[in-house]
């Protein structure tokens, strides 16, 4: 279910630039040099993913003589799931987090903060690293690099609608303008939205896909259970950019945002009590 609402979602998002190219340009002309400029911000990214994740986050690499709990149960789960060892990296942070990036299991690797490790006990550490591993196996690094695409094409139609003056349709027609200018403030509001659905569906999907792996949802809802208090008393300094790859929000003590309505839609990760009800739901059924 959830990969079905990614799928929708991305062909939404599509269809929104091909529409608002068509819309402000006059023709196909302006969707493919709009979406040219994003493939090109998006190449780099896509393929320093790792990189900038590890850079941003404050990550060092440890060796499994300083984390071989770590290195353990990693070994065990990639092993079993038939996936390259990825990199395992270390954040001096008292916040109890976890995060994975790169573009496929042969470049990806792992990181966990301090915190992490003083909080969980074996089988909810196991929890949360089989969910980072499913984010691997699942490609959500591809999956998020095209939204991120789609969303930079719609803001770079906007910039260009306002060098070259929205296109023939707003000149001949002052309510194609109007359409076009609506148009032009909504549409990058609405891909921001569908792009911050779509990492929640992937988190969603990955606590199924890791729970699966690990054989133990349970334990992975109990570590939730903890790293909602945590993320929530213990502020992170990290890059807003890179927040939506950790399993919990690390902004979340900074923000202090409301977890209802409205404020959903901006969330980059849905609530904890809804993903612990659905592990609940895989052992108890309902």
């Amino acid at each position: 279910m959830n990969n079905l609402k990614t799928v929708a979602l991305l062909g939404f998002l599509s269809a929104l630039v091909w529409y608002l190219g068509w819309a402000l340009f006059g023709g196909t002309g302006g969707f493919y040099i709009g979406l040219l400029f994003a493939v090109g911000l998006n190449f780099v990214a896509y393929f320093f993913s790792d990189k900038m994740a590890l850079a941003a986050s404050r990550a060092r690499p440890v060796t499994e003589e300083e984390l071989p709990q770590v290195y353990s149960i990693v070994r065990n789960l990639t092993t079993q799931a038939g996936m390259p060892m990825p990199r395992i990296y270390v954040i001096d942070s008292p916040q109890p987090n976890a995060f994975a990036t790169g573009r496929n299991p042969k470049h990806a690797a792992v990181a966990v903060t301090t915190g992490i490790l003083q909080i969980l006990n074996y089988e909810e550490l196991e929890g949360v690293l089989a969910h980072e591993l499913a984010h691997v196996r699942n490609r959500d690094i591809l999956i998020s690099s095209i939204a991120a695409m789609l969303a930079a094409a719609l803001s770079i139609f906007a910039r260009m609608a306002f060098w070259f003056g929205g296109g023939r349709r707003s000149r001949d027609n002052p309510l194609g303008g109007i359409v076009a200018l609506l148009s032009l403030i909504l549409a990058p509001i609405a891909a921001m939205i569908i792009r911050l659905a779509i990492s929640r569906a992937r988190e969603y999907q990955a606590d199924e896909s890791g729970a699966l792996l690990s054989g133990q949802p349970l334990a992975l809802a109990s570590a939730l259970r903890k790293l909602e208090v945590g993320t929530s008393r213990i502020p992170m300094e990290v890059n807003p950019a890179v927040s939506q790859l950790f399993i919990a929000d690390p902004l979340k003590a900074l923000n202090r945002r409301g977890g209802g309505g409205f404020s959903k839609l901006f969330s980059t990760h849905p609530p904890i009590e809804d993903r612990i009800r659905r592990l609940e739901q895989m052992v108890y059924g309902g």
